[in-house]
C-alpha cells in the first residue's frame, strides 16, 4: 500500500515534468503556438520557474505582445535580480513597446530602457547585447533626450575589447548611420578579415548596394564568401 501510495504522489510531478519537457522541445522547435498553453498550464502550477517565464516572454515578445513580454521579464527580475539578461530583455520589450506609443508617451520611457541595458551590463561586464541595444538607442534618440554617437562609439571600443568583430560590426554601424560610408566600408572589410561570417559579408554587400549604389562590387564581396567556403 505505501509502494502504491507514492505511485500516485509522484504521478502528479511526473506529468508536469513531462509537461514542461513537451513545451520546452516545441519551444526550441520554434513552435511556438504550440508550446505556450502547455507552458502556461505548466506556469500555473509552478509560478516562479524561471525558464517557463522566460520561454512565455520570448514567445510574447515574438508575437509582438510587448506588454505580456514585460509582464513576464518583469517577474522574472523580481525573481533573480542579478540575472543580466532578464535586464536585457526587459529593456529591449520596454524599447520595442516605446515605438507604438506617443512620443510624449515613449519619452518617460527611455529611461527606464537605457538603465536596463546599464544593469545588464552592471551585472555581467562582457554582456554583448546589452551594448549593441545601447548604440542603437543612442543612434536613435536625439541629444537633447539623451542621444549621443560619443556614447555610442564608446559603446563599439567596449565590444571591440570583448568581441573584435563586433567592435568593427558595430564601428561600421555608426560610421554607415551618419553616411561616413567610407568609413563603413574599412569597418566592414576588418570584420570580414577577422571573422569571416555570412554576417560581415552581408553588411558590407549591403552598403555597397544600398547606400553606396556599387551593386558590381556587392556582387564581387558575395562571390568571395562564396569561394572561401
Amino acid at each position: 500500500m505505501k509502494l502504491l501510495a507514492s505511485v500516485f504522489l509522484l504521478f502528479p510531478i511526473l506529468l508536469f515534468s513531462q509537461s514542461f519537457e513537451k513545451g520546452e522541445k516545441l519551444f526550441i522547435d520554434g513552435k511556438f503556438d504550440q508550446a505556450q498553453p502547455i507552458l502556461e498550464i505548466y506556469l500555473k502550477n509552478n509560478p516562479s520557474n524561471l525558464k517557463t517565464i522566460e520561454y512565455l516572454g520570448d514567445i510574447a515578445g515574438y508575437n509582438k505582445s510587448w506588454d505580456k513580454a514585460i509582464s513576464y521579464y518583469k517577474k522574472l527580475k523580481t525573481l533573480k535580480p542579478n540575472e543580466a539578461n532578464y535586464y536585457y530583455k526587459y529593456g529591449g520589450a520596454l524599447g520595442m513597446k516605446s515605438l507604438g506609443v506617443s512620443k510624449f508617451k515613449a519619452l518617460g520611457m527611455i529611461g527606464e530602457v537605457r538603465s536596463s541595458f546599464e544593469k545588464a551590463i552592471a551585472l555581467d561586464p562582457k554582456h554583448i547585447e546589452a551594448r549593441w541595444a545601447l548604440i542603437e538607442l543612442n543612434l536613435e534618440l536625439p541629444g537633447i533626450v539623451g542621444g549621443s554617437e560619443a556614447k555610442a562609439i564608446k559603446y563599439s571600443g567596449e565590444l571591440r575589447e570583448l568581441s573584435p568583430v563586433d567592435g568593427y560590426l558595430s564601428r561600421g554601424h555608426i560610421e554607415e548611420y551618419f553616411n561616413r560610408y567610407s568609413s563603413a566600408e574599412q569597418q566592414y572589410k576588418r570584420a570580414i578579415l577577422i571573422g569571416g561570417s555570412k554576417v560581415c559579408y552581408q553588411k558590407l554587400a549591403d552598403l555597397y548596394k544600398n547606400k553606396m549604389k556599387q551593386p558590381d562590387k556587392a556582387n564581387k564581396v558575395w562571390e568571395e564568401y562564396k569561394n572561401k567556403k
